[in-house]
């Protein structure tokens, strides 16, 4: 398959401080792809450098076959970006929004109109559509700052942190509407704090700490990194106590048992689950501050 973005040895320094320190990655056009990692790790920064805002150090990059750094405006033909602020007018009805920026991206006033329509419709939002944007609730606003980003229809979105500050609903409407771009072929590269996020949307994840990519792979693929199992005590209360990571085997589990007994800790019950992204994340950062340190 074609790849959408492709990223070798990538470095960015702002000042003394390194921000990208040799990112390469390679994402398939039609799929999504997530980057997770700790404040400060580079996401935002890698963003910006693949639609254009700052400019690498060292490294290439290209989006859509365009390079970031020599073909600017092919770049920026190729792209949506919707950042982690809705980037609305809230003067405007959604409707007034979505017409302005057909207008502004080269549509006619009737084309305009038609695509305000169907756009308005697919997200969700016809009977919001004559409602002035700062009446909307936030998932109101991010369904229309997503449908902002799609009125040129690109091949390639860049969702930063989309559903930060969302509720659970809104949090889970608006991953069905990102699923539903990357079924019609669109290219979405996110970054994220939610683990969850990642787990459901993502075809493939990378992570990404101290600038640098410390994982990279499908979620069943970064879980099988971290073990079998994890064993969890809980309290009376059923609040989790301690958790420990095991190969799986019997004997893992076994220990794994026999550690939390000689820790000697309150607990009301044991179970195992499977591991999760949190879990990779965790083991997976702290592993590169321990190298860092």
């Amino acid at each position: 398959m074609a790849a959408a973005i492709e990223i070798v040895g990538l470095r960015k320094s702002f000042g003394e401080q390194r921000v990208l320190d040799g990112i390469d990655l390679r994402v398939q056009a039609g799929t999504v792809f997530a980057l997770l990692g700790p404040n400060g790790a580079g996401k935002t920064t890698l963003i910006n450098i693949l639609s254009t805002l700052v400019t690498p150090d060292e490294g290439t990059a290209s989006v859509a076959g365009h390079d970031v750094t020599t073909d600017r405006d092919g770049v920026k033909n190729a792209i949506s970006l919707t950042g982690q602020s809705a980037a609305v007018d809230e003067v405007l009805t959604a409707d007034e929004n979505l017409r302005m920026m057909a207008r502004l991206s080269g549509y006619s006033a009737t084309d305009a109109k038609r695509r305000a329509g169907a756009l308005l419709e697919q997200f969700d939002l016809v009977d919001a559509s004559r409602k002035r944007v700062k009446t909307f609730s936030g998932g109101m606003r991010r369904r229309l700052d997503l449908a902002i980003s799609l009125v040129a229809t690109p091949p390639v979105i860049f969702l930063d942190e989309p559903t930060t500050g969302l509720d659970t609903r809104s949090r889970q409407t608006l991953w069905e509407m990102i699923l539903g771009l990357a079924a019609q072929g669109i290219t979405i590269f996110l970054t994220t704090q939610y683990l969850e996020e990642a787990d459901q949307l993502a075809g493939r994840i990378a992570v990404i700490d101290h600038g640098v990519v410390v994982a990279e792979g499908t979620a069943a693929e970064l879980k099988a990194r971290v073990g079998g199992e994890v064993v969890e005590l809980r309290d009376g209360n059923d609040q989790i106590v301690r958790e420990l990571p095991t190969d799986g085997s019997v004997h893992g589990l076994r220990e794994a048992i026999d550690q939390l007994d000689a820790a000697g800790l309150p607990g009301g019950s044991v179970s195992i689950r499977k591991p999760s992204l949190d879990d990779v994340f965790l083991a997976l950062t702290a592993q590169n501050l321990e190298v860092t340190r």
